[in-house]
């Protein structure tokens, strides 16, 4: 039985900011039959996105580099090195680098198709709440 694979060199990945943060998208929608989005994403000192809820997808997050703190329904975890974490949809959650060193991990999505909201939103910050809205995403304030 063949299957595809992707094999992507490091310099021909997409890359996209927001929240203060760099994203590099390593397989999307269209690359896994819609099952999946997979990014790295680089949280500087004070990066990271504010709370939301995704009512479409499952996320989990894999700590490759330092640390980060996040919230998940109310509850703080700090996340290090080697650190898996499993948000599932209809969660309020958010993270943030508090620490100030560099951090790094990777974001795991599914099913896929939030890429495009990751795409708006590095295109049009300031439009956060509709974008959202299009993609099943609600965004809180910070407080």
């Amino acid at each position: 039985m063949g299957g595809v694979k992707i094999v992507r060199p490091t310099d021909e990945k997409k890359t996209i900011h927001g929240a203060g943060d760099e994203y590099s998208f390593l397989a999307v929608g269209s690359e896994t039959n819609g099952h999946y989005f997979l990014m790295e994403a680089v949280v500087p000192p004070g990066g990271g996105p504010p709370p939301h809820i995704q009512t479409r997808e499952e996320e989990g997050f894999y700590i490759l580099e330092g640390e980060v703190v996040f919230r998940v329904d109310g509850e703080r975890h700090v996340a290090t090195t080697g650190t898996f974490l499993h948000v599932p949809r209809g969660i309020v959650h958010n993270f943030k680098n508090d620490s100030e060193e560099m951090a790094r991990m990777l974001i795991f999505f599914a099913p896929a198709g939030i890429e495009g909201l990751m795409e708006k939103l590095a295109a049009s910050p300031a439009d956060l709440l509709a974008i959202g809205r299009e993609y099943g995403v609600e965004y809180f304030d910070e407080s």
